[in-house]
C-alpha cells in the first residue's frame, strides 16, 4: 500500500512540475498585444507562479517528511490533475480570443483594402509571407518576436493608407512629387491611428518602420539594425507581394522574377540574412501563401 501512496504522490508532484513549467512557457509567450503590461497584471502572473510553486513544495514536503494515507495522495493528485485541467481550458479560451480578434482585424483590413484595388488582398499576403518567413526564423531570431504581435503588425502595416486620399490611392499613372509624399506619410498616419490603443504599443514601431531601408535611404531614414526585426521581416514580405501582385499599372511579375529582384536589394534596400532565409523556402510554400482574394 505504502509503494501505492508514494507512487500516486510522485505523479501529482510531477504534473504539479509539467503545470509549472508550462505556466513559464506562457507568460514568456504572452508577451504581445493582449498583454497590457499593467503593474496589476504583472503581480497576478507573479502570484500564479508563486502559488504553483508553493503546491509544488507543498508536494514535495509531504512526500519526503510525511505520512499520507491514501486519501490525501488522491487529494493530492486530484488536485494536480485539476490545475492541469484549468490551465489548458484558460490558455485554449485565450488563444480562441486571439485567433478571434485576428479573423475581425482580417475583416476590417479587407474593407481597408477595398479602398484601392490595387491592395486588395495585398495585406493577407503580407502577412501570410510574414508568419512564412518566421517559421524559417533560427531560434535565436524568433526568440526576440512575438508571433501573435507579428502576425498583427504584418496584417495591419498599410493602415496608414486610410489617410491616405482615394484619389492617390487609385491612381493608375505616376504620382506626384507632392502625391508621393502623401503616400509616403502612411507609415506615420498608422502609427497615429493605433495609437489610442495601448495594446498596439510594442508594433506601432514596426508599423512605422515596415518602408525603411538598410542603407538608411527609406522613407524616415533609418538605417540597419536600427530597424527592428520584425519591420525587415515584414518588408521583405511587402516586397515580394508588391512584385508578384496585379496593379492598374502593371502586370504581376513571376516568383522568380521576385526572387532575383529581391536577392539584388539585399544589403541595401532589404536585410541580407533575411533574405538569404526567405530566398531559401520553397517555392510552393511561398506560392501558396497568396490569398483567395487576389485574383490573377
Amino acid at each position: 500500500m505504502d509503494i501505492i501512496i508514494t507512487t500516486i504522490i510522485i505523479l501529482g508532484t510531477i504534473v504539479m512540475v509539467q503545470n509549472i513549467l508550462w505556466y513559464i512557457s506562457f507568460l514568456r509567450n504572452s508577451q504581445d498585444i493582449f498583454s497590457s503590461g499593467t503593474k496589476q497584471e504583472k503581480i497576478s502572473h507573479i502570484t500564479g507562479l508563486i502559488l504553483l510553486i508553493f503546491f509544488f513544495l507543498g508536494y514535495t514536503f509531504i512526500w519526503i517528511f510525511s505520512d499520507p494515507d491514501m486519501m490525501v495522495a488522491l487529494i493530492l493528485f486530484f488536485g494536480s490533475v485539476f490545475v492541469t485541467i484549468m490551465l489548458y481550458i484558460t490558455f485554449t479560451l485565450l488563444d480562441s480570443v486571439k485567433k478571434r480578434s485576428l479573423d475581425i482585424a482580417e475583416v476590417l483590413i479587407g474593407v481597408i483594402d477595398a479602398r484601392d484595388p490595387n491592395l486588395n488582398g495585398h495585406s493577407v499576403h503580407v502577412q501570410n509571407l510574414t508568419m512564412l518567413i518566421y517559421r524559417y526564423l533560427p531560434r535565436q531570431l524568433k526568440n526576440k518576436i512575438n508571433p501573435i504581435s507579428l502576425e498583427y503588425a504584418s496584417l495591419m502595416h498599410d493602415i496608414g493608407k486610410l489617410g491616405v486620399p482615394e484619389a492617390i490611392l487609385n491612381k493608375p499613372s505616376k504620382l506626384t512629387d507632392e502625391e508621393w509624399k502623401k503616400m509616403r506619410e502612411h507609415p506615420m498616419i498608422g502609427v497615429n491611428i493605433l495609437k489610442p490603443l495601448r495594446a498596439f504599443e510594442e508594433i506601432d514601431d514596426w508599423i512605422f518602420s515596415h518602408h525603411e531601408r538598410m542603407d538608411g535611404n527609406g522613407y524616415y531614414n533609418v538605417e540597419g539594425k536600427d530597424i527592428p526585426l520584425a519591420a525587415r521581416i515584414i518588408s521583405i514580405a511587402d516586397t515580394y507581394s508588391a512584385i508578384t501582385m496585379r496593379r492598374s499599372y502593371k502586370d504581376p511579375r513571376t516568383h522568380e522574377d521576385a526572387i532575383s529582384i529581391i536577392k539584388d536589394v539585399a544589403g541595401t534596400q532589404l536585410d541580407k540574412e533575411l533574405v538569404e532565409i526567405f530566398i531559401s523556402i520553397p517555392k510552393e510554400e511561398v506560392i501558396a501563401c497568396i490569398p483567395e482574394t487576389i485574383k490573377y
